[in-house]
This record gives structure tokens, C-alpha cells and sequence, in this order.
């Protein structure tokens, strides 16, 4: 459960849906040259979804049927001057009843895009803000550990009191002083 009260499924199944449809859409994105203005387009509406809790609320909620959830995806990409790729496959979410998946599909499509540019999706979480100085820092260890470009997404949770969590792929590098103070109250625990 978020903040916001919204159930967050993070299961296996969710994650292979997101897989398919980010995996089609790729693929149709590149048969008609408009990778980058898709990719652009996920960004925009994964910043929507994160900054609205209205549209959290579209995506996910069974009170809406499918073609309300479709009526208001088209309107916000109209609004927003997304292409027509784009607006055909909220369409095709919103149909399939799909939607709850948006934000894995679109994680799951920049994990495609930046392969396909030789580059690796690094999605990191902090307490507080990077500083321009941190961000290239960390940027350089990533390149240094990964062997490859990193395109970094951060995200500010302060409930991790300090520290740094690194999402690489499935890969997850958690040093966090919540996840330090956690095993040590464990330790702790069972001594």
C-alpha cells in the first residue's frame, strides 16, 4: 500500500504483462522510426502518473470501466501532444484492460531502449535530492561496476533515512541506513 492508499502489485505476473506489451511496442515503435519520440512520450506520462493521483487512480481503479479508462487516456495524450503510436497503444491498454500495468510497461521499455543503445537502465532512490556533483559520481561507479552506460532515473524516498538503493535490471543494490538499521535490529534480535 502507497502513501496515497493505492495497492501496489508488484508480482511476476504483472511483470511479464509489462514485459509483452513494452516488448510490442517496441517493436512497432522501431518498424515506424519513432523510438525516440515514444521513449520521449513513456517519460512524459510516467511523469504524469507520478505527479497525479487522479490518473493513479484511472490506471488502476475497477470503478472505471474500460472505456472510460480509454476516454481519459486519449484525452491526456491529446492534451499532452503525445504521438499517435502512443495514443493507439493507451487505446489498446484501456481495451485489454490493462491499464494497472502502464508503469511496468514503461520501465520495461526503457530497459529495451537503452539496450538497444548500448546502455544500461539504472533506476536509483535516495533520501534526499543528488547534488549534480553526486548524480555524476555515481554515474561514473555505475559505468565503472557495469561495464556499460548508465541512464539513470532517480526517485527521492525519504523513508530510506540515508544512503543510496540501485535497481539494475532485477539486481537490486541496497544501501540504505533503513536497510542497515533493519539488519542490525535483526542481528540484534537473534543474539
Amino acid at each position: 500500500m502507497t502513501p496515497d492508499g493505492f495497492h501496489v502489485a508488484d508480482d511476476s505476473s504483472a511483470t511479464d504483462v509489462g514485459s509483452r506489451y513494452a516488448q510490442a511496442l517496441f517493436d512497432l515503435a522501431i518498424e515506424t522510426n519513432a523510438l525516440p519520440v515514444v521513449e520521449a512520450d513513456l517519460k512524459s506520462l510516467e511523469a504524469m502518473r507520478a505527479a497525479s493521483a487522479d490518473l493513479r487512480m484511472l490506471l488502476t481503479s475497477p470503478k472505471f470501466t474500460a472505456e472510460d479508462k480509454g476516454k481519459g487516456l486519449v484525452a491526456i495524450a491529446d492534451k499532452a501532444g503525445l504521438s499517435v503510436t502512443t495514443r493507439k497503444f493507451l487505446g489498446l491498454l484501456a481495451a485489454n484492460r490493462r491499464t494497472a500495468a502502464l508503469s511496468v510497461i514503461i520501465k520495461a521499455f526503457h530497459a529495451l531502449a537503452a539496450a538497444r543503445r548500448g546502455a544500461v537502465s539504472a533506476h536509483v532512490v535516495t533520501a534526499i535530492p543528488l547534488t549534480a556533483d553526486q548524480s555524476a559520481a555515481l554515474a561514473a561507479a555505475l559505468r565503472t561496476a557495469l561495464g556499460k552506460d548508465p541512464e539513470i532515473e532517480t526517485r527521492v524516498d525519504p523513508a530510506i533515512l540515508g544512503g543510496v538503493k540501485v535497481r539494475v535490471g532485477s539486481r537490486l543494490y541496497d544501501a540504505s541506513l533503513k536497510s542497515k538499521l533493519d539488519s542490525l535490529k535483526f542481528a540484534l534480535k537473534r543474539a
